[in-house]
């Protein structure tokens, strides 16, 4: 089984007609019964632990005795090693096989998790979600990929709604999820019961991977393109490092001095991928990919909608904890009228998206954009001082708006991509939702922090959040009818 998923069946550029006609009955051979819970699994371990964080925070100082800095890094070390490593993880995958770096990456998550959640001092802590990020990284791109190649035609749509819902539910409920676990505080953990949930679920999925997953991997074994991985390092750094510390730390010189290096970083990058594969070399990031019309927009509305996404919800929590007083639990009950919408259109998202086609897209940023209006009316209406479930009709307006972009989006990217540059498309596909979240992040938080109260600050995000999805609606129309 493991061999029919592959993309083996041709290895030379001018055989592609080959490739299409091989890999497309390999597709079509039925998935193990496991694969998607497998995949899933890790899949909310990621997503649960970009935002379960958040709630531990202020435990977590007081048990560590940890500075502003150290917390900071505590969140910052996860989301910087996790965007660095995507693009790299992707040609490792491609390589040495799916499979293999998916489970390499899910045993070291496990490890990293347990690191988190023993850490006797912030030093250590910070330490282990770095590993934790890059673990995270590792298999990120795999899930992609071998979703990508293991599925076809329907069964495609329907894994990458799973997918989409996936990781909205683990957006959506970590602060819950976060709050129960320390107001629970099992056996006296508090705190660290947020990482070491992770412990039993990543053995009992790590235990499955070889029975469910099928191998698969780019043909001719690709080299890693060593100058590559140090160019896209080095340049991810410098883009996504002052994104996440420029604004606690005052946009000191440095971080205009990171980004103007990443750029050119980036110009370098490209004309050396370009180069590479003009020469008959591996290239770590196809640039034939953007030949593509559907990937090229479809990756610049991934851009667009994750610009959005982390932003929102950390200004949504600002508005409730600090703002309106709510604690970690209370607030996390309010996120789950987000996750009711969320559940309602993204379980069905794949089949509006297969009589809708790019328009299901579009559907869902009109949804958005109507929920945050309603948040911006309740908040107008009400500021600090109304009933907090004001903002129930909007949070699931803007929830049902989720599930219908989420998976769609991510789908029609890579529905069209060859299989043999799955783990390419994936790993840049991964990196660009992950750079996308840091820069929204550093622009919401500009309008955020510059207002004088907390329902102007929410008021003044929602307004631009809500460009965003008007934005993201137009982008679609730019996109070929039907897609894969």
């Amino acid at each position: 089984m493991s061999s029919t998923l592959t993309d083996r069946s041709t290895d030379r550029s001018t055989d592609r007609r080959t490739t299409r006609t091989t890999a497309a009955p390999a597709a079509a051979a039925p998935a193990p019964r496991g694969l998607l819970p497998v995949l899933l699994t890790a899949t909310f371990m990621t997503a649960l632990d970009v935002f379960v964080v958040n709630v531990a925070i202020p435990s977590l100082q007081t048990d560590l005795r940890a500075g502003p800095a150290a917390v900071q890094w505590v969140v910052a070390g996860f989301g910087l090693a996790l965007a660095v490593g995507l693009i790299t993880a992707g040609r490792l995958g491609d390589r040495y096989g799916r499979r293999r770096t998916f489970g390499l990456g899910l045993a070291l998550f496990t490890l990293a998790s347990a690191a988190c959640g023993l850490a006797p001092t912030a030093g250590t802590l910070v330490g282990a979600r770095v590993a934790q990020g890059l673990a995270a990284a590792l298999m990120g791109p795999q899930v992609l990929a071998i979703l990508r190649t293991a599925y076809s035609g329907a069964a495609q749509a329907r894994a990458f709604a799973m997918y989409g819902l996936t990781m909205g539910l683990g957006a959506v409920f970590g602060q819950l999820i976060g709050g129960v676990l320390i107001r629970a505080d099992l056996f006296g953990l508090d705190w660290r019961s947020c990482f070491l949930l992770n412990l039993p679920v990543g053995v009992a999925a790590l235990a499955l991977v070889r029975r469910c997953l099928p191998e698969s991997r780019a043909p001719h074994r690709p080299g890693l393109d060593p100058v590559g991985v140090v160019l896209v390092t080095l340049a991810l750094t410098g883009l996504v490092l002052p994104l996440i510390q420029g604004r606690e730390s005052g946009w000191p010189l440095w971080t205009g001095l990171c980004l103007a290096g990443a750029a050119a970083l980036l110009v370098l990058l490209t004309v050396h991928q370009h180069r590479r594969g003009r020469s008959g070399g591996s290239p770590l990031v196809d640039t034939r990919l953007f030949r593509d019309r559907a990937f090229t927009t479809g990756l610049l509305a991934q851009l667009v909608f994750w610009l959005g996404q982390a932003s929102f919800f950390l200004v949504l929590a600002l508005y409730l904890q600090p703002g309106l007083g709510l604690d970690a639990l209370g607030a996390g009950l309010v996120f789950t009228a987000i996750g009711l919408g969320y559940l309602l259109t993204s379980t069905a998202a794949h089949r509006v998206a297969a009589r809708l086609g790019r328009q299901a897209i579009a559907l869902g940023g009109l949804l958005m954009a109507a929920g945050l209006g309603l948040l911006w009316l309740a908040v107008h209406l009400t500021g600090t001082t109304g009933s907090v479930w004001w903002l129930a009709p909007g949070l699931f307006v803007d929830g049902l708006g989720m599930g219908l972009v989420i998976a769609p989006v991510t789908s029609l990217v890579l529905a069209g991509v060859e299989p043999r540059l799955a783990g390419s498309a994936a790993g840049l596909v991964a990196t660009v939702q992950q750079v996308a979240g840091a820069l929204g992040v550093a622009l919401i938080g500009i309008l955020y922090y510059g207002a004088a109260d907390p329902a102007t600050a929410f008021g003044r995000s929602l307004g631009a959040l809500a460009v965003l999805e008007v934005l993201l609606v137009g982008l679609v129309q730019l996109l070929p009818r039907r897609t894969g």
